[in-house]
């Protein structure tokens, strides 16, 4: 295959959870290689001063005020976006949120600040993505960040297995749905990844006993998630929709 397959140079890529761990990455990465990126989150002195980096590399990136969890802030983000920098045509749906709390102390609280944005911000995105992409008339690919937690469980878990699973099966219906508009709806599914929030947390004794789970011996890093990024958001994964993608050392197919 061409290596031309994987271009994005162009391309409007929204990379939502921007602000810091893999959206932060992502971001990064799609500018690199010469998407036009538009980083998304509420924290917007991290933005700030990501696309002033993106920029003195040489990049093209635009910051905008999003919070998944707010229905406003999500379609008035969208109409700035395409009023001012163009339609996506690529779709990082990374916002999210964790938490481990056993499941017989959540609260309801607990339960429905990680559906609101793991789950329902998720889906708050991708329709107003697609809605943009149909209008327009133009094909699109939307990546969902699941989590390998959404094909398999663990303990004190349950809200954040529950809203990837759930945005697992999102992603395959909105696949059916859309792809009569040449809108794509695909998933990566990471395992254990090193990020700010949770650096440190495996040079625990804790940390250590769940890295020997892993058959590779070691968590990934940030960049080891370009590979299946590329493939679903270029022309390289044309055919390719409906698909969850995991990338997680081998952890998933562990023995029970």
């Amino acid at each position: 295959m061409q290596a031309d397959r994987f271009d994005v140079k162009g391309r409007v890529a929204l990379v939502t959870g921007a602000s810091s761990g893999l959206g932060e990455s992502f971001a990064r990465s799609l500018a690199q290689s010469g998407a036009i990126v538009v980083a998304a989150a509420r924290r917007q002195e991290r933005l700030a001063k990501l696309v002033a980096e993106i920029s003195a590399a040489g990049g093209k990136a635009h910051a905008v005020s999003l919070d998944v969890a707010d229905p406003k802030s999500v379609e008035a983000a969208f109409a700035t976006i395409v009023k001012t920098i163009g339609v996506p045509q690529i779709v990082v749906n990374n916002a999210g949120i964790g938490s481990a709390k056993p499941a017989i102390d959540l609260t309801e609280e607990d339960w429905r600040s990680m559906m609101a944005t793991n789950l329902d911000g998720a889906f708050r995105v991708a329709q107003a993505a697609a809605k943009a992409m149909v209008a327009a008339k133009k094909p699109g690919s939307i990546v969902n960040i699941a989590s390998i937690l959404g094909l398999r469980v663990a303990n004190n878990l349950a809200s954040y297995a529950t809203a990837k699973a759930g945005l697992v099966q999102l992603t395959k219906a909105l696949a059916l749905e859309w792809a009569r508009y040449g809108v794509r709806v695909n998933a990566i599914a990471p395992g254990y990844v090193e990020t700010e929030m949770n650096q440190g947390m495996f040079d625990t004794e804790a940390g250590q006993a769940l890295i020997k789970r892993v058959p590779m011996r070691r968590i990934g890093v940030a960049g080891e998630l370009e590979g299946a990024l590329f493939l679903l958001a270029s022309d390289a994964g044309s055919y390719m929709t409906g698909s969850v993608i995991t990338v997680d050392g081998g952890h998933s197919t562990n023995s029970l």
